[in-house]
C-alpha cells in the first residue's frame, strides 16, 4: 500500500540543507556522511529532493503511526542515488491533520 496523495509529496529545501546534508547539525551530520557517500551534495539539492519524493511514490508503507499532528508513514528500501549504488533507506512522511500532502520528516540508512 502506498502513501495517500503521494503525487503531492513535499520536501522542504531546509530539510536537506540544514539537516540531511548538514555537516554541523548534531543529528543530521551523521546522515550527511551517509548520503554524501552516494553522491548527494548541497550543490544539487534538487536531485536529492527528487530522489526522496520518488521514494515516497515507489515504496510501500512499512509502518503507520498516529500522532497528535497527523499520520506518519514509514517507507523502506532502495533510493535512487547519483552514483547508482541505490542503498536501502528509511523515509518518514507525515500527512498533517487537515492536510493532504505528505511532508518529509526524516530519512536515514536502513539497518
Amino acid at each position: 500500500m502506498k502513501i495517500p496523495n503521494n503525487n503531492l509529496s513535499f520536501v522542504a529545501d531546509n530539510k536537506i540543507t540544514e539537516y540531511l546534508l548538514s555537516d554541523i547539525h548534531e543529528i543530521g551530520k551523521h546522515k550527511a556522511d551517509f548520503f554524501k557517500r552516494f553522491g548527494f551534495d548541497l550543490s544539487d539539492v534538487e536531485t536529492f529532493k527528487y530522489s526522496l519524493i520518488q521514494h515516497s511514490i515507489d515504496r510501500d508503507i512499512e509502518e503507520t503511526k498516529d500522532s497528535d499532528f497527523g499520520i506518519k508513514y514509514e517507507l523502506k528500501c532502495e533510493i535512487k542515488t547519483p552514483d547508482d549504488r541505490n542503498p536501502c533507506i528509511v523515509t518518514v512522511w507525515i500527512v498533517e491533520n487537515g492536510q493532504e500532502e505528505p511532508k518529509l520528516v526524516t530519512a536515514y540508512p536502513a539497518k
